[in-house]
């Protein structure tokens, strides 16, 4: 990351230098004299939640500003989709027979990247969770394009290094789930959804949410797969039970191939938010 710095007193990074060189006393070995900033048992404390919040939106930030990335096609999918050359390996044969999203995915992010880089390479940039399965193959497609390619991982109990196609330089890694979900959406101009699990369907039905209730912009909110997400959820029985609007269903649309959702994203008018509920109006 960048320190450009305009300040006429010393830098964070000298200090802490020169703190960690000062003669060992008993005085200078406690715990409590130690710099804030450079201690990692003081920033892990209960106490400091607000202040990690912050840094955990902050340096990504930071990170995809220097980086030029302006905008995001987000590629949201199960880790569990196998490419089709391992599906033999899958658990089940319902994810033997979706591997084939796998290489929709790859070739989506190659048609993305590619568009990208003929336009400088800043916008629609792919981003995907960093892990295996369809956000390798996000990250995989990107890279067979030549172009960058974000991953946003996250710590969990049985965590895996990213994907090996993850930009090494855009490879960021959350502690948050909810800052690691902002930023997925701060610069999204697309939305894409894969056969997926229960975090697949959270990350679905929260950025949904956002743009149902206007607080999000419309984007192109593209679902692969119309035969696995009318199986696993009644979205005709959302609307007739007036949980949601008839309007909300046209929030998204089905597509089964790469060039069925290009089609939508290329040809997408800007639309912003919506400035009512529909089924809600007082």
């Amino acid at each position: 990351m960048n320190d450009d710095r305009h300040s006429r007193f010393p830098d964070a990074h000298s200090d802490r230098s020169r703190a960690e060189h000062v003669q060992q006393t008993p005085q200078s070995a406690s715990p409590a004299y130690k710099l804030a900033f450079a201690d990692e048992d003081f920033l892990c404390r209960d106490e400091l939640r607000p202040v990690r919040l912050q840094l955990e939106l902050l340096k990504p930030q930071l990170i995809l500003d220097e980086q030029g990335i302006e905008s995001t096609i987000v590629m949201f999918g199960g880790a569990r989709i196998p490419s089709p050359a391992n599906k033999e390996s899958a658990r089940t044969q319902t994810l033997a027979d979706l591997s084939h999203f796998y290489d929709e995915a790859r070739e989506f992010a190659r048609m993305m990247t590619e568009t990208s880089m003929a336009n400088g390479g800043h916008k629609n940039v792919i981003v995907t969770g960093g892990g295996p399965g369809v956000m390798e193959a996000g990250n995989r497609g990107a890279l067979d394009a030549g172009g960058k390619s974000v991953g946003l991982s996250i710590v969990l109990p049985h965590e895996q290094a990213p994907n090996e196609f993850v930009t090494p330089e855009l490879s960021l890694n959350f502690h948050y789930f909810a800052i690691r979900k902002m930023h997925f959406l701060m610069r999204a101009a697309a939305i894409t959804v894969f056969p997926g699990g229960f975090g697949t369907l959270d990350e679905l039905f929260e950025s949904l949410t956002l743009i149902q209730t206007g607080r999000m912009e419309r984007v192109p909110f593209i679902l692969f797969g119309r035969a696995f997400w009318e199986k696993i959820i009644n979205w005709e029985a959302l609307a007739d039970a007036g949980t949601i609007s008839e309007q909300d269903l046209d929030l998204f649309r089905f597509v089964e191939t790469a060039e069925e959702a290009a089609e939508i994203i290329h040809n997408w008018s800007p639309a912003p938010a919506r400035d009512s509920l529909p089924g809600r109006e007082q």
